[in-house]
């Protein structure tokens, strides 16, 4: 007997958003609306199995969401993060429930010396490198580019893209052929929201670094690819963004709500798996239907 899917304009959450700002980068455990990272969904079939991951951003939103579901599909994990301890825990706790290694390792990825070290433990913790998830990303919301200071247009563009080069720069030296490197972009790369000014820069620059990278890497027989997706529930938004648009988050999206983390893990394991051997430099749109040059 077949089952008849969910219409997805209503298969989740949809605004008004009574949710309370947080300071950033925000947390998961603290939101009212609690995020659905898959944890009473997601099947795992072995498609990562053996597999060494490194998930950057991993403790709570999109970077959770993977490494659950990377842990279910069979593979360890190191889950790299700022500072939320507690928000990291709890990711630690959902790959280790899977049957699967857990490294958490917080600091900051502005740092080209601890991205380095990142690559390290990851190769001498979980025994090598067979995927890289440069997911972490810093944002503000700003009416006017005066309102945006240089220190945080730095501080911006650190995060979300110069960690990005010094991590895949390391994770090439040492991933074999068969490597993975998937990048989250956004769908401000190509419609940019003025009052992301700097974090949709940032995500264009992300867009070329993959396409460019993904030409070099392929060399060594490792792929490179992206995901940009559309609005996305997770503490990050609480705690960037202005309440009256926390609540309304997700209506312009045409199924009129935000995306799940776990409605975007599957993405992700699909460009880690071998099922996507064919693909590289490619940018994988995941905006709910707002359609991307």
């Amino acid at each position: 007997m077949s089952t008849q899917t969910a219409d997805p304009k209503t298969a989740d959450k949809k605004p008004p958003f009574e949710e309370p700002n947080q300071p950033p980068p925000g947390l998961s455990k603290d939101m009212h609306e609690q995020p659905d990272y898959g944890e009473q969904t997601y099947q795992g079939f072995g498609r990562l199995q053996g597999r060494k991951a490194l998930i950057t951003g991993a403790d709570s939103g999109i970077g959770r969401a993977v490494a659950l579901a990377y842990a279910r599909e069979g593979a360890d994990v190191l889950i790299s993060y700022l500072n939320e301890d507690g928000d990291a825990k709890e990711t630690e706790r959902l790959v280790r429930e899977a049957g699967r290694k857990a490294v958490i390792a917080p600091g900051s990825i502005e740092n080209p010396k601890h991205c380095e070290e990142l690559i390290s433990r990851a190769v001498k913790e979980l025994g090598g490198l067979d995927i890289l998830v440069n997911n972490a990303a810093f944002q503000m919301h700003h009416q006017s580019i005066d309102e945006l200071t240089p220190e945080e247009w730095d501080k911006t563009f650190k995060t979300n893209i110069h960690a990005m080069f010094y991590l895949s720069r390391t994770a090439l030296s040492k991933m074999k052929e068969g490597g993975i490197i998937i990048n989250t972009a956004s769908v401000q790369a190509y419609q940019p929201s003025p009052t992301l000014l700097a974090y949709a820069s940032t995500k264009g620059a992300i867009v070329t670094f993959t396409k460019g990278l993904s030409q070099l890497a392929i060399k060594q027989g490792i792929r490179v690819n992206a995901v940009a997706p559309g609005p996305v529930w997770t503490p990050l938004i609480p705690s960037t963004t202005p309440e009256e648009q926390v609540k309304k988050f997700g209506q312009s999206s045409p199924m009129g709500r935000p995306a799940q983390p776990a409605e975007l893990a599957p993405v992700y394991v699909f460009l880690a798996s071998d099922e996507s051997r064919y693909f590289t430099g490619t940018v994988f749109d995941a905006t709910g239907g707002k359609m991307l040059p």
